[in-house]
C-alpha cells in the first residue's frame, strides 16, 4: 500500500518500538536481567523510539516479569518520552477495579506515558496455576475489559455482579493523565481479539505475526475488527494496529547471521520445543538450516537495514497499512550486538521508512545539478570582493605569478595535489 498522506502533503509517519515479552534464557542472575531491561527500556528512549510493551507471565522461566506495572513504573523513572504499555495484562487473573486503579497509577507516575493492553492470558501453565479453565479466559477478559473502560471514563458509581468477581458503587478515585489512554488488545490467530478491539473501539497488538500462520492471517485480520466495530456502533483506525516483527539487523548479511544463529537456536529448540510445546514446532539440529527455515518464511528479518526496510514496506503493502511496527525484543544475539542492531534501526530504517531524510537528499541534488551556475556565482563574487581591494588584488597577482612559475616565495618547487619535491624540504637543504 502506498504511503499515505496527510492534507498538506507530509507523509503519516509509522511509528516503531519493541515488544519484551520478555523470552530471556535462563541462567542469568535475575537481578542483573531485570536491571538490563530497564538500561533496554532507556536505550530505545535515548534513540527516539515511540513504545514500549512489556508482559505478564508467571512462568517457563524465560519469561519473569510478573508485574509490567511495576516494571514500567521503574522504566518511567529512566526515560522521558516512550511510552510505556502493558503487553499484556492478563484480565481474567485479575480484579478489574484493581487494574484499573493500578493503571491509572501507572499513568500518573510516568507523567501521562502509560498504554494499557490486555489479554486472556497467554501461557497455559498460568491458568493452570490459579486454576482458571482456558475456555473462559476470552469471555473474561471481554467482561473485565467493558468494566473497566467504564471506570477509565470517570463514569458514576456502578455496581456489577459476576461469577469471578463483584463491584460494589465503583468509581475510581483518580483518572488517568491522558484524555484517551491508549488502550489496545492482544490479538494471536483467533479472530477473537480482532473482534473485541472492535467492540470496544480500542487498539489492535497483533503478537502472532512473527510466525507463518500469524503472517498468513494478517490480510484478513483487520475485517474482523472493523465488522464488530459496525456492529457494535464503535469504529477502528488503522494507526492503533500495532503488528509485531522480529529482526537482528547487523551493517551486513553475513554478520547479522553470524551474530545471530546461535540464540537464534536456542530460543527455538530450548524455549518453543521444549519448554512450551508449541504445537508445529520440532527441534531443528542444525542451526543453519533453522535460521534458513526463519528467514525464508519471512517470519524473520537477520540481515541489512535495507532488509528490513523492505520486509516493513512489503508488510504494509499486505496488510493494508498498520500505525506502529513492534519489534520483538530477543537474545539471539549478545547484549552489545542487540543494542547496536537497535540502533541501526533506529539510524537508517525508521528515517527511510517516514522519508524524513528526503529533504536533505533533494537538498543535494540540486546542488549536484545546478554545480557550474551556483559555484560560478560564488567565484564570481570572490573575485569581485578582492579586486574591490587593493591589498587583496595585489595578494592576488602574487599569487598567480607564484603558480606559473611553479615556485612560492621560498623557491620551494610545487606539484600538482600540493606536494613538494623531496630534495626541496628544508631538511634536505
Amino acid at each position: 500500500m502506498a504511503q499515505q498522506s496527510n492534507p498538506g502533503g507530509r507523509p503519516d509517519r509509522l511509528k516503531f518500538g519493541t515488544f519484551l515479552a520478555p523470552h530471556h534464557p535462563v541462567g542469568e542472575n535475575p537481578v542483573l536481567q531485570f536491571q538490563s531491561d530497564l538500561d533496554f527500556a532507556a536505550h530505545l528512549d535515548r534513540l527516539g523510539f515511540d513504545e514500549f510493551w512489556c508482559g505478564e507471565h508467571h512462568s517457563s522461566g524465560w519469561e519473569m516479569i510478573a508485574s509490567p506495572e511495576m516494571f514500567l513504573a521503574a522504566a518511567g523513572q529512566r526515560t522521558h518520552t516512550i511510552g510505556l504499555g502493558t503487553g499484556v495484562i492478563s484480565l481474567p487473573y485479575h480484579h478489574p477495579f484493581n487494574v484499573a486503579q493500578r493503571i491509572v497509577q501507572l499513568d500518573h507516575m510516568t507523567k501521562g506515558r502509560a498504554m494499557f493492553g490486555t489479554g486472556p492470558g497467554a501461557l497455559p501453565s498460568d491458568a493452570w496455576t490459579l486454576g482458571i479453565d482456558p475456555l473462559v479466559q476470552r469471555d473474561r477478559q471481554d467482561e473485565a475489559l467493558g468494566v473497566i473502560m467504564r471506570l477509565l471514563r470517570g463514569e458514576d458509581r456502578f455496581s456489577h455482579e459476576s461469577d469471578w468477581f463483584t463491584l460494589k458503587d465503583a468509581q475510581l478515585q483518580l483518572l488517568p493523565v491522558q484524555d484517551n489512554m491508549p488502550v489496545v488488545t492482544a490479538s494471536t490467530l483467533s479472530p477473537s481479539g480482532m473482534q473485541m478491539a472492535g467492540k470496544f473501539g480500542c487498539g489492535v497488538l497483533s503478537i502472532a505475526s512473527n510466525s507463518t500462520a500469524g503472517l498468513a492471517a494478517l490480510p484478513t485480520q483487520w475485517s474482523f475488527a472493523q465488522e464488530s466495530a459496525l456492529k457494535h456502533g464503535q469504529t477502528v483506525d488503522r494507526k492503533n494496529w500495532r503488528v509485531m516483527l522480529s529482526f537482528h539487523i547487523a551493517e551486513s548479511r553475513e554478520e547479522a547471521r553470524n551474530q545471530a544463529v546461535d540464540g537464534l537456536q536456542r530460543w527455538h529448540n530450548e524455549y518453543n520445543v521444549w519448554t512450551l510445546g508449541r504445537p508445529g514446532a520440532v527441534h531443528v539440529e542444525n542451526k543453519w538450516d533453522l535460521l534458513e527455515q526463519i528467514t525464508a518464511g519471512g517470519t524473520a528479518v537477520i540481515g541489512t537495514p535495507d532488509d528490513l526496510v523492505a520486509t516493513i514496506r512489503n508488510l504494509q503493502e499486505i496488510t493494508g497499512g498498520f500505525g506502529v511496527a513492534l519489534g520483538f525484543a530477543h537474545d539471539w544475539a549478545n547484549r552489545e550486538n542487540t543494542l547496536r542492531s537497535w540502533d541501526l534501526v533506529a539510524r537508517y530504517v525508521i528515517p527511510e521508512i517516514n522519508r524524513t531524510t528526503v529533504g536533505q537528499r533533494a537538498s543535494m541534488k540540486f546542488l549536484n545539478d545546478n554545480q557550474a551556475t551556483l559555484m560560478a556565482g560564488a567565484g564570481a563574487a570572490v573575485m569581485q570582493k578582492i579586486l574591490g581591494d587593493e591589498r587583496a588584488s595585489a595578494e592576488l597577482g602574487v599569487m598567480m605569478q607564484q603558480m606559473q612559475s611553479g615556485k612560492d616565495d621560498r623557491g620551494t618547487t610545487f606539484r600538482p595535489g600540493g606536494g613538494v619535491r623531496e630534495d626541496q624540504l628544508p631538511e634536505n637543504k
